[in-house]
């Protein structure tokens, strides 16, 4: 008996020794879980990843940029049948447990045990919300454990109102939307207070499986889960039967949120990225939920685009056809390609302007229609659309040879490259031959009087391409640097009547037996030239002896101080745009002629709010005096005449007064056009990336300046004509307009002619040359050019 109460108590101990030790396991492991869960604080001040927002110059959103695409809306703002849908679908106990609901957990249980299978889950809202903040790599069974202890946490913490707000801002929805708010506008490009019963059933059904139960991937599957939960909501009292039949009734309309100026500046979108990564940092730009309001007109900014669209291909069609992609004669071969294009395409009717590939299948000489299969769908080609083709260039040089029918560039069996031509369902579908431009442009529009950037084009393709032509490349400008001599010269004495013999020059360097003879671009020196005429011809001698006479040093600064930034060589070609510059800050020179001699800070950011609605940053237009209204009016009435009697005359199909200059490489690597109107600015650049030769004949005037043109009609189009405005301080004289001096009764050739008060001529007689002829040496105040020295053309 003794031993029996021994082995008894001794039994007895071992188990309370167990329990305890039990007991101080579980409490431990209970103090670590407390360890590793997340700070309710934290929670408390959660602030979720937000949008940045960029918009355009009046209010319309031009670039988004996220990591989760998320708009937080208060709960007040919510629908109450929206709330209730949800609550019926994901947690119909939500305001009766505290956190867990165990009732849920036995009819989960219940379900999954008879279905053989997990059918239904037990989480409630609260731990959805514990599970979004709370993201673990850790096993199923550890992960739940904790969210269940920090569901009860927050509900200690916060009241339930706080818990619905955290998650119907916080939830995944599919496409892309996190939250109620972006949810909405993806699927019926509505705010989320203005959904109705049906669209929020439908909403509130997403959760489980987004993609599953998305209605643009399964409508049906996602009209069924709509139905369920509508019956959820009269099972539960949220709303009445009659309610429900309506609902389900309903005709579901998805108007997915396509807004159309979304991404219509690439490289201005991707140039305030960079902008706000380099200040404010990645954090604040992907998660700060900034607004950013710049000065993108989005209407510029879409005649931007289409000019360089068609410049480009206009110059390669210039340059010939490159021939087919490759050529298909096996038989066998031909029949995988259509079929694998036939999969691909799945027999979709491709809307206007769609680039598609294709084999050409048929070639009628006699009718000159060219048939070709595009996967399951037949294309056909007219003389009209391939006539360009009959350039021949598959070597792709700056010159391809000329065929004597375009129709004998293509044979059958020919991949090539088409491009729709206008909506259709029945077949043949019209196509025209299409070719990617090798070639690339930028174009920047500027609002002198205020800095503002309207417009920004930086390549022809910004998805194949995001390196930033106006802005980041630095190529030679040629001739269009040579409005900052000839403005320099004014500042110095010199007018627009003053001459200069345009004959041959020579530059001797004794010390290493070299010569340097510049030449002007059509090979001919025309004798006494004013300077007018100079300009507008783009007389290369007349204009190195400018800036001989006015100082390299000189012309260096004032280069400067009307805007550019980049280096230049201190030698004599700098008179004919050797030195390479950006398109942004030879455009930004040429502002300031149009803003009587004002640089206006280039902008492209006006203001920036945070998610708080605090103005991080704001940007007023600010400006400098950097040149005299007088010089800067000369320099406009003398670029007028380039367009009216020089290089620049394909800009009078403007209609109305406009100033700007050509540019031309020697090489012909690169063409420019600079130019403006009283109210905006703009420069124009075209060339290769690897600096190859544009081909013949392709000069600023022919390849930049039809893209320029193209771009102010659409900018000026319904506009009022305006003239540039004269300054005080200048006057007019009617002049000779070969010899420079006042006109008599019996000049042949006269001109209305603009001056700086008290320099205009004041007698008949000959002209005087202020720069005669002279063999100059090579080196000066700096050197002059050894290997460039030919550079510039127009």
């Amino acid at each position: 008996m003794t031993k029996s109460i021994f082995s008894l108590k001794r039994l007895l101990a071992y188990a309370v020794i167990s329990l305890f030790l039990l007991s101080a396991l579980v409490l431990g492991f209970y103090a670590y879980l407390i360890m590793t869960l997340p700070d309710l604080e934290a929670l408390q001040h959660y602030e979720p990843n937000l949008v940045t927002r960029v918009y355009s110059d009046d209010g319309s959103m031009i670039g988004e940029f996220y990591i989760e695409r998320r708009v937080v809306v208060p709960i007040e703002q919510i629908p109450d049948h929206l709330i209730k849908a949800f609550l019926a679908a994901e947690d119909a106990e939500f305001y009766q447990h505290e956190g867990i609901s165990y009732v849920g957990i036995m009819r989960a249980f219940y379900k999954n045990l008879s279905a053989g299978k997990i059918v239904q889950g037990a989480s409630t809202i609260t731990q959805q919300v514990a599970r979004g903040f709370f993201r673990s790599p850790e096993k199923k069974i550890l992960r739940k454990i904790k969210e269940m202890i920090l569901a009860r946490r927050i509900e200690k913490r916060l009241n339930k109102q706080e818990i619905l707000s955290l998650y119907l801002n916080q939830i995944y929805l599919g496409k892309g939307s996190y939250g109620v708010q972006a949810a909405s506008q993806a699927y019926f490009d509505k705010n989320v207070e203005d959904l109705d019963l049906a669209e929020a059933a439908l909403m509130a059904g997403l959760p489980k499986a987004p993609s599953r139960y998305s209605p643009y991937i399964n409508f049906l599957l996602s009209k069924k889960r709509q139905e369920f939960i509508l019956q959820r909501m009269v099972e539960e009292r949220f709303i009445t039967s009659n309610q429900a039949d309506f609902a389900k009734a309903e005709k579901i309309v998805l108007r997915p949120n396509i807004t159309k100026s979304l991404w219509v500046g690439p490289y201005f979108t991707e140039h305030i990225r960079r902008y706000i990564e380099d200040i404010y940092g990645d954090d604040m730009l992907y998660k700060g939920g900034l607004n950013i309001y710049t000065t993108l007109n989005v209407g510029l900014q879409k005649a931007a685009n289409e000019a360089v669209a068609k410049g480009l291909r206009d110059f390669d069609r210039r340059r010939g056809y490159r021939g087919a992609i490759r050529t298909i004669t096996d038989p066998d071969e031909l029949a995988a390609y259509i079929e694998k294009l036939t999969a691909e395409r799945k027999k979709k009717s491709p809307v206007a302007e769609t680039v598609l590939e294709g084999v050409i299948t048929d070639i009628n000489t006699k009718t000159g229609r060219i048939r070709v299969n595009l996967g399951g769908l037949e294309g056909v080609m007219t003389k009209r659309g391939y006539r360009w083709a009959r350039r021949y260039n598959p070597d792709g040089k700056p010159e391809g040879v000329r065929l004597a029918s375009a129709i004998k560039a293509f044979h059958i069996g020919d991949v090539i490259n088409v491009k729709v031509l206008h909506d259709t369902v029945e077949t043949p579908i019209p196509v025209s031959l299409y070719q990617a431009p090798l070639v690339q442009a930028s174009l920047l529009a500027i609002d002198q009087a205020t800095g503002y950037i309207k417009a920004m084009v930086g390549g022809g393709d910004f998805s194949k391409s995001e390196y930033n032509r106006a802005i980041q490349a630095k190529r030679q400008p040629g001739s269009a640097f040579k409005p900052i001599i000839y403005s320099a010269a004014f500042d110095k004495g010199f007018t627009p009547a003053t001459v200069i013999m345009d004959t041959p020059i020579v530059f001797e360097d004794s010390d290493n037996a070299l010569q340097w003879r510049p030449r002007n671009y059509d090979q001919r020196f025309g004798g006494p030239t004013t300077v007018r005429e100079a300009l507008a011809k783009s007389r290369n001698v007349v204009t190195i002896k400018i800036l001989k006479k006015i100082g390299i040093n000189y012309c260096i600064n004032y280069a400067k101080k009307l805007g550019i930034t980049t280096p230049m060589t201190k030698d004599l070609s700098l008179a004919l745009g050797s030195s390479a510059v950006t398109l942004y800050d030879l455009t930004s020179v040429f502002s300031v002629f149009a803003n009587n001699g004002k640089k206006s800070e280039s902008l492209f950011i006006t203001k920036i709010i945070d998610k708080d609605g605090v103005v991080i940053e704001d940007n007023a237009p600010s400006s400098t005096e950097v040149i005299s209204p007088q010089t800067a009016y000369l320099m406009t009435k003398m670029l007028e005449g380039v367009i009216e009697h020089g290089t620049g005359w394909r800009a009078k199909s403007l209609g109305r007064p406009a100033a700007g200059k050509t540019g031309t490489t020697n090489g012909l690597n690169d063409a420019w056009f600079l130019g403006y109107v009283p109210s905006l600015t703009t420069g124009v650049w075209v060339g290769y990336d690897n600096e190859r030769k544009l081909g013949r004949h392709e000069t600023g005037s022919r390849a930049a300046l039809p893209i320029w043109v193209s771009f102010m009609k659409a900018a000026t189009k319904g506009k009022p004509v305006n003239e540039f405005k004269a300054p005080e301080g200048v006057e007019f004289a009617r002049i000779d307009a070969e010899t420079g001096e006042l006109a008599t009764p019996y000049t042949k050739n006269s001109i209305f002619e603009v001056f700086k008060t008290g320099t205009a001529p004041t007698k008949h007689s000959g002209p005087e040359i202020v720069i005669e002829d002279e063999d100059m040496p090579l080196r000066d105040d700096s050197a002059a050019p050894l290997d460039n020295g030919n550079t510039a053309a127009e």
